[in-house]
């Protein structure tokens, strides 16, 4: 099954494409990004995520070279190219490309890129098991609700949980647990869900509303505030959810084994397939 891509204005060879020297993404990091799931064919949550591809768009001031109906419709029809039913859509946008400069330049139009590949595949028995979760300070600018292509600090606390022997990284600020490196993070405490608020020091994750809403209909309650590594430590059950993780169990909090009870886990992960 061929990877896809799509770059400018058009489908292009994946192995042929050549991203400009002075592209502003390339030199900057000056652009958002979006990544989408497809399951049996068909765009999850699609709309969800364009629109925050829009915000995020008109956070750090680029205009969208197509609109959100006219990306849709690629992400359609670059599924359908790929013949890929089990995919990972990934869309990229920068600045443009310019002689190099910090400020804005005048006139240059964004760049548009699509790619379309296979999608991470997680065993059940790994999701059965669990993630192994390494905390770390919160090192990031104050704006990562916005999904932009600035991740070196989540790279680095990503590395960092990898060479310890951790799954991934979850990131606290003075003791306060925020979310992880490429996840939001929830605790179970007594029956009710704990996450940190949707302020702009975390990303919005799409995966991490549809769990609220889940959580609503089972009638779980759930309470978006701060909680302490302490609270994470003692929590009866934990998860991280993404885009490409789903609802991944966690077994372990640094140096904590967790409860291997789950029962609010198992419940959201069964209705949250049910949505595919």
């Amino acid at each position: 099954m061929p990877e896809i891509a799509f770059y400018k204005d058009k489908f292009v060879d994946i192995n042929d494409t050549v991203v400009p020297i002075q592209d502003r993404a390339h030199q900057f990091g000056d652009g958002i990004y979006e990544v989408i799931r497809a399951y049996n064919g068909k765009p999850f949550y699609l709309e969800a995520h364009l629109e925050r591809l829009g915000n995020s768009a008109e956070a750090i001031q680029i205009a969208l070279p197509y609109t959100l109906d006219e990306i849709a419709d690629i992400c359609h029809e670059a599924i359908a190219r790929s013949t890929i039913l089990e995919a990972e859509i990934y869309i990229q946008i920068s600045r443009g490309t310019y002689s190099r400069q910090h400020h804005f330049p005048e006139a240059t139009p964004p760049v548009f890129t699509l790619t379309v590949k296979e999608a991470r595949f997680i065993s059940s028995e790994k999701r059965t098991e669990g993630f192994r979760v390494l905390t770390t300070e919160d090192d990031r600018w104050k704006n990562c609700y916005i999904k932009s292509l600035n991740l070196l600090p989540n790279v680095l606390a990503k590395q960092k949980a990898k060479e310890h022997g951790y799954d991934e990284a979850v990131y606290h600020e003075n003791g306060t647990v925020k979310e992880g490196s490429t996840s939001n993070i929830f605790a179970v405490k007594n029956g009710l869900l704990y996450t940190y608020p949707p302020l702009k020091g975390i990303l919005h994750g799409i995966t991490r509303k549809i769990v609220i809403t889940l959580a609503g209909e089972l009638d779980i309650q759930t309470k978006e505030e701060p909680f302490s590594l302490d609270f994470l430590y003692e929590a009866d059950e934990v998860f991280v959810t993404s885009t490409s993780l789903e609802i991944m169990t966690v077994k372990q909090v640094d140096d904590r084994l967790l409860p291997t009870e789950r029962p609010i886990t198992a419940q959201l992960q069964a209705h949250f397939r049910q949505l595919k």
